[in-house]
């Protein structure tokens, strides 16, 4: 038995790419599904959160296994009401609610997909990628993941985000909807009132030039969203934050990395935390004889690229957005 590693049952089992982890050890995450594939009829994936039993309080180490927030906890599942929580239907499900009010169902981790799909949780096309949006300053927090689609039949993706008030982790409690038995995320007293609920917004869809989203990263500094297409000739899109203005979308996108090779794929850009640097994978591309590795890959010597990119001038981009002139403009410089 590994005294180093140890599984985790109180987190689902799902095909979860995309997640992210708050440092109290609360865990959004999508399971990567597209609608009728377990059966007929069946849902695509859903949204899951998982919240410890005692959520880390950030004074103390992580010093064994059994002082993780990971230890336990309760899963949850996203379900879109499409109604305001003062309605008298709310909460409430069904086929059309991809956008609006959401809240929390609670599900089993060990049958975490059939318990979203049982109790009306809202299925999304291959949510595959997932992350949090380091920037915001609302409360609680903004995720936003890439709702791949099917550009061969015209569905050509899209990127949806969520606002989710999940700091007070305090007096969480369960509100149970009488008319059907399922139990919800509540703050406090036993009532409707007290539901905890997340507003879903898109952000950018898809269209001929632009789609199939797989991956996507916000970079530090400047609040940018870089998208990775799962697609021949697949391309990196950069995608302003939302502006001042009236819709609640990006304020556009424009390509900035493009793959030649039809039969590689980019995927898993990721900046460093000064977002100056970015690393991406290629993978499945066509090699050259003399760039096999038959060490790594002693079946037939092809290999994936992990290609790093440097360059960005994050705080010059900030200041243009801002229009403040910053003390670190000099050092960003130096940083070309």
């Amino acid at each position: 038995k590994s005294e180093a590693i140890v599984q985790r049952p109180a987190l689902p089992t799902l095909s979860w790419e995309g997640f992210t982890v708050l440092p109290t050890g609360v865990v959004i995450l999508g399971d990567e599904l597209r609608p009728g594939e377990t059966y007929s009829g069946s849902d695509g994936g859903a949204i899951f959160k998982f919240i410890p039993e005692t959520p880390w309080d950030g004074t103390h180490a992580v010093t064994s296994f059994r002082d993780s927030p990971l230890a336990s906890g309760l899963v949850y599942a996203l379900t879109v009401s499409c109604v305001e929580r003062a309605h008298d239907s709310f909460p409430q499900f069904g086929q059309g609610c991809q956008v609006g009010k959401g809240v929390w169902v609670l599900v089993s981790a060990a049958s975490a997909r059939q318990d979203a799909n049982r109790k009306g949780a809202t299925g999304f096309y291959r949510p595959e990628d997932l992350h949090r949006d380091p920037l915001f300053q609302g409360e609680g927090i903004r995720f936003c993941w890439t709702n791949t689609g099917r550009s061969a039949a015209a569905h050509f993706g899209e990127i949806l985000c969520g606002v989710d008030s999940v700091t007070n982790l305090e007096n969480r409690t369960l509100f149970r909807d009488l008319r059907t038995g399922f139990a919800y995320l509540a703050d406090g007293e036993l009532s409707k009132d007290d539901v905890r609920t997340v507003t879903i917004t898109r952000f950018f869809e898809g269209d001929t030039q632009f789609n199939a989203y797989d991956n996507l990263a916000f970079q530090p500094v400047t609040g940018n969203l870089y998208v990775t297409e799962d697609a021949m000739f697949g391309e990196v899109f950069a995608c302003l934050p939302d502006g001042k203005d009236r819709d609640l979308r990006s304020d556009g996108c424009v390509r900035v990395i493009s793959v030649v090779d039809p039969e590689a794929e980019p995927t898993g850009v990721i900046f460093d935390a000064s977002g100056t640097t970015a690393y991406m994978m290629i993978q499945h591309g066509e090699q050259s004889a003399g760039l096999f590795d038959r060490d790594s890959n002693p079946v037939d010597g092809r290999t994936d690229d992990l290609i790093r990119i440097t360059g960005f001038d994050v705080l010059a981009i900030a200041v243009r957005k801002t229009g403040h002139q910053s003390s670190h403009v000099l050092d960003s410089k130096l940083l070309r």
